[in-house]
């Protein structure tokens, strides 16, 4: 085994050489385990062979100008694909193939103009997307509503106008969009506030050229109130355009006086309710907007569209908008949103109501906490009565006076005063151990000393007292020092 064991080493070294040696890596590329960096050495072609054991792979800072159909194919281990700061204007249909293995993709610094649909279809598994730093102009509604893992997407510092945000809506993964440092002059904010909470909070739209106006500043005011991190991390970068005019820019999350006429109401307004389970439980859908041409709709905790009349006979919905459940379960506690929609006015209005569904617990008490407590206090009393008048002690059937000093031939002298209150005159005195802060106190008379050590006076005599530890240092009553209150 021990042989097979060092014939297999050499084998693999031998075999990851000569993988090197296939490979035909540029002169100047750095490998180490299963990195591969070929950082600024002016390449102009991905070569054709790669080690197959690369994981991370690395192009930054080339003068690549596109990528041949299947580049990467070859290597099944591939996570991490760096491609920043080259010449790169389009990606070829195929790129990607058979590198679903990807999850980070560095493609920023280059000078990609569009953002097709095909670029990203077979990185179904990718994480995160860098395309900040291009000179993007648009992204097709369709080319990242496959990418349902995606967590961080950025594309600061492009072109964009405007953004398929309803491309996202699905994307429960999706913590960070960066559109930050675009040309967008509007926003559709009926689907911004379509997407979920967790996107909204990490969407970053600051340093854009927004036109001012009533919808856009009252979306950013709502998630300023909400302390989302993308509003006062840059609360001075959000700025907006009277009028359209370029030279009347205004810091409209701080000079609020341009909007005074504005009907700044929350956006989405949170109401909280509780419902035990099997109960039934009724949620309005409150709003201002007023007419005949409104229409309502719910979205429950699991991303599921409700209009009337309901469905599956949990749920039903009038048309009035408001919402019943008709016998609560668990699991039906979380978020529902409800939409009210005014298309005669092209107005909406949102509202949250978080539903908490209550287990009740009947559980039957067989004592009363006061009664418990009372006869614990009756039981101990008991038995410290106990302890006080059923204990031996021949001394108690004597006629004759307790002798005003103790000896260590008093068999009764170490008991009698166990529970003494406080400490007689007499208890002054070599050999005892008198203590003014304590309700009792043992005193331990001592018969004699061995090698300069105490022993006990009566082990002998009264097994209760005996000592049970071995070392004579530590030679002490059971209620050595001990409080006792009946």
């Amino acid at each position: 085994m021990l042989c097979a064991q060092g014939v297999a080493a050499p084998l693999m070294l031998s075999s990851f050489l000569l993988q090197l040696v296939r490979a035909n890596i540029p002169f100047g590329c750095l490998i180490a385990s299963d990195i591969l960096s070929c950082t600024n050495l002016g390449i102009e072609h991905i070569p054709v062979e790669l080690p197959v054991m690369v994981a991370t792979l690395d192009f930054n800072h080339n003068n690549l100008e596109r990528l041949e159909d299947g580049s990467f194919a070859g290597l099944p281990n591939l996570d991490t694909l760096r491609l920043a700061h080259n010449r790169l204007s389009r990606l070829s249909p195929g790129t990607f193939r058979n590198t679903s293995s990807i999850r980070h993709l560095d493609l920023s610094s280059n000078q990609l103009n569009v953002i097709e649909q095909h670029y990203f279809q077979e990185l179904a598994g990718i994480k995160e997307l860098l395309l900040y730093n291009n000179r993007i102009v648009r992204v097709e509604s369709k080319a990242l509503s496959g990418l349902t893992k995606l967590r961080k997407a950025y594309l600061s510092h492009n072109r964009l106008t405007d953004f398929p945000f309803f491309s996202v809506q699905e994307h429960s993964n999706l913590i960070t969009l960066d559109l930050s440092s675009n040309r967008m002059p509007n926003l559709p904010v009926e689907d911004i506030s379509s997407l979920q909470e967790s996107v909204q909070q990490g969407l970053f739209l600051h340093n854009n050229t927004l036109i001012c106006e009533c919808s856009m500043y009252s979306m950013f005011k709502h998630w300023e109130q909400k302390g989302f991190t993308s509003v006062t991390d840059f609360r001075e970068e959000h700025t907006c355009l009277l009028y359209g005019e370029r030279r009347a820019s205004v810091r409209f999350l701080q000079h609020v006086r341009f909007f005074e006429n504005c009907t700044l109401k929350p956006l989405v307004e949170t109401e909280n309710l509780k419902a035990d389970v099997g109960h039934t439980l009724l949620l309005n859908c409150t709003t201002s907007l007023k007419g005949k041409h409104i229409t309502y709709l719910w979205v429950s905790p699991n991303q599921e569209y409700i209009a009337p009349p309901g469905n599956n006979s949990t749920l039903q919905m009038y048309a009035n908008g408001t919402l019943k459940i008709l016998a609560a379960k668990k699991e039906d506690a979380g978020v529902y949103l409800c939409m009210a929609i005014n298309h005669q006015e092209t107005r909406n209005e949102t509202r949250e109501v978080n539903v908490t569904v209550v287990v009740p617990h009947h559980e039957d008490e067989h004592f009363n906490t006061g009664f418990t407590t009372l006869l614990g206090c009756v039981v101990s009393l008991v038995l410290v009565l106990m302890y006080l008048y059923l204990t031996p002690c021949r001394c108690w059937c004597r006629k004759h006076p307790t002798p005003a000093t103790p000896s260590p031939g008093n068999e009764c002298s170490a008991q009698s005063s166990i529970l003494t209150p406080t400490p007689p005159a007499t208890t002054e005195g070599p050999g005892r151990k008198v203590s003014n802060s304590k309700h009792v106190v043992f005193l331990e008379p001592i018969k004699e000393t061995q090698n300069g050590r105490p022993r006990a006076a009566l082990a002998l005599e009264h097994p209760k007292l005996t000592v049970t530890r071995s070392d004579a240092d530590s030679v002490t009553s059971v209620f050595s020092d001990t409080t006792i209150v009946p």
